[in-house]
């Protein structure tokens, strides 16, 4: 096992160049299924999310060619089975996107429950709905989900809530079905963009993505391409926040600036200057700045993305005033809260609500990463904080983040990667 010691109190100063998108990958991977030839995907995030997918789909028969940590080529054409091993698939929230695909293109599947972050209920009624609705029969009864149809047909589907991971799957089953299939109450997420211009790319016709409304007009078969993956909107909203909170002054490269607007028009609320070139971000804090409290919701996109949520609330919490956050997306988001009170923070969780009165400093303790995105907001809690901070279960970070700590490290952040022993988290 390993943990990170962080060392506070430097500011983040240089360049850093952003990496590709972990959430886009995750449901780009498993899009492979669909087609007939190589996909070669670029700009691929070398994390372990990404790693498991690339097992997952080799277990299943795909041909895989890595030809760097960030390019691979993958030959889906031979794969004939549609049941994933349930030990890989349990590790990751991503698998579920087996279903929509192995459904597209073998008209079954049998996928065990996923995995991944825990931070209230994932409900996936809408996915199999979304698939019932197609035609498909859906048993979830024996601790497994399976699904079984002659054919997929195109159909009018409407989520009662916006969902990413239903709209991707609702996508990625209906590419290959007969007919129109029409999404309502879609997600709009930068993500399920890249999934349907990768898609569109090998053939399908996709049209509306990014809008509340995709339409699916069903094509016999896909074929393969070469494609590079957008870049990590989060990973540059966490390097963005890491810059305000340590009074740094940070460029981010290989970004798509509309998807940072809205993280950065907090930051600007706040007192932090940002300045967006076509492919950059400039994050700074001026000498003397006056700093002022902030109020968010976090929604679906274009709102502000709950991914970020942990960060900002990090950020805020030496912030003078009292700052709240909302969570719209999430149940139990803020489980996170109470590794940053254990740094001195004074943050009240009233169901979805977390009000952040602003505190002199925060200071070094043993905190651990709840889940992805918590992870993130606990090494940035250590490179605020006064003294020495020991991060743990940082595999949650190893998940979805590439190369962060050594990022850090290049930008002036006094990071170590440790190896411990496993009674020492006890």
């Amino acid at each position: 096992m390993e943990k990170l010691l962080i060392k506070g109190g430097n500011k983040l100063k240089g360049d850093v160049s952003i990496s590709g998108a972990k959430n886009a990958a995750v449901a780009i991977l498993p899009a492979c299924l669909l087609v007939k030839g190589i996909c070669r995907i670029e700009n691929l995030p070398d994390i372990k999310d990404v790693l498991l997918y690339l097992r997952i789909l080799e277990k299943l028969g795909a041909v895989i060619n890595k030809t760097d940590n960030n390019t691979v080529e993958i030959d889906c054409t031979n794969v004939a089975s549609f049941e994933p091993q349930s030990e890989l698939t349990r590790r990751m929230r991503g698998s579920s996107y087996l279903m929509g695909a192995l459904l597209g293109r073998f008209h079954h599947f049998r996928v065990d429950p996923p995995g991944g972050c825990d931070f209230g209920t994932r409900p996936i009624d809408m996915h199999i709905r979304s698939f019932e609705l197609m035609g498909a029969k859906v048993d979830t009864a024996h601790g497994l989900i399976a699904a079984d149809t002659d054919e997929l047909i195109g159909a009018h589907i409407f989520f009662d809530i916006v969902s990413v991971g239903a709209t991707v799957n609702a996508i990625l089953a209906a590419v290959l079905a007969k007919g129109t299939t029409i999404i309502e109450s879609a997600a709009r997420e930068p993500h399920v963009v890249d999934l349907a211009n990768f898609l569109n790319a090998c053939g399908a016709k996709i049209r509306g993505a990014g809008t509340d409304t995709i339409r699916i007009h069903g094509v016999s078969e896909l074929h393969g391409v070469s494609y590079a993956i957008i870049p990590d909107q989060i990973e540059a909203g966490t390097f963005m926040i890491a810059a305000a909170a340590t009074r740094g002054d940070v460029t981010l490269h290989n970004i798509i600036p509309r998807h940072l607007e809205i993280i950065g028009s907090k930051l600007i609320e706040a007192g932090v200057k940002v300045e967006y070139g076509a492919d950059t971000a400039h994050i700074w804090v001026e000498d003397g700045t006056v700093f002022r409290r902030v109020n968010f919701i976090a929604l679906p996109y274009p709102g502000y993305p709950t991914d970020m949520q942990p960060q900002l609330v990090t950020f805020l919490t030496t912030i003078p005033g009292t700052s709240t956050a909302r969570e719209g997306v999430w149940d139990d988001r803020f489980r996170y809260t109470a590794q940053l009170k254990r740094m001195g923070a004074d943050i009240r969780v009233e169901g979805k609500l977390a009000i952040i009165d602003g505190v002199e400093k925060l200071t070094g303790a043993s905190v651990k990463a709840n889940d992805l995105r918590a992870g993130a907001a606990m090494i940035i809690a250590g490179l605020m904080a006064e003294g020495t901070t020991e991060v743990r279960d940082i595999y949650h970070i190893d998940r979805g983040y590439e190369n962060f700590e050594n990022k850090f490290i290049a930008l002036g952040g006094d990071i170590q990667r440790i190896e411990v022993l496993e009674e020492d988290y006890m």
